[in-house]
């Protein structure tokens, strides 16, 4: 664990529709958990683990307007995102800009139906794209 606080969790897939996604991770050994709607994230998720590889968080459109539109525009899938725990998610980025990061908010935190509740929340590291944080206090 770094002086940050922050330790790896997932990292997340974006897809047009999740099938193909499905086939390849379960070809690879995941176990996929069950598939999920996140009405405050306007998202459908599924987690997939894995004994020795990282969990794969993965990520399609509800069928509405979300956060998705612009990531996926022009892809057929990306990883968009690497999910990171801590216990202090303030603390860890005023330690990430102290070091001279730039830290932008995507959204504020918010509950998480895929962690049973706990509040996760987005930013755009300058030079490093985008992070959650999985609030874990």
């Amino acid at each position: 664990m770094s002086d940050w606080q922050l330790r790896f969790h997932h990292f997340g897939l974006a897809v047009h529709d999740p099938k193909a996604a499905r086939i390849y991770l379960k070809g690879l050994g995941y176990q996929l958990g069950e598939a999920l709607y996140d009405p405050l994230q306007k998202v459908n998720l599924q987690m997939a683990e894995h004994a020795n590889q990282p969990r794969v968080e993965l990520v399609w459109p509800a069928g509405e307007s979300g956060p998705l539109d612009n990531i996926l525009q022009g892809q057929q899938g990306i990883i968009y995102h690497t999910c990171y725990t801590a216990k202090d998610v303030e603390k860890s980025i005023v330690s990430m800009q102290q070091q001279g990061l730039r830290i932008v908010p995507v959204s504020a935190p918010k509950p998480a139906i895929l962690f049973a509740g706990k509040y996760v929340s987005f930013y755009i590291v300058r030079g490093v794209g985008l992070i959650e944080v999985l609030h874990d206090d």
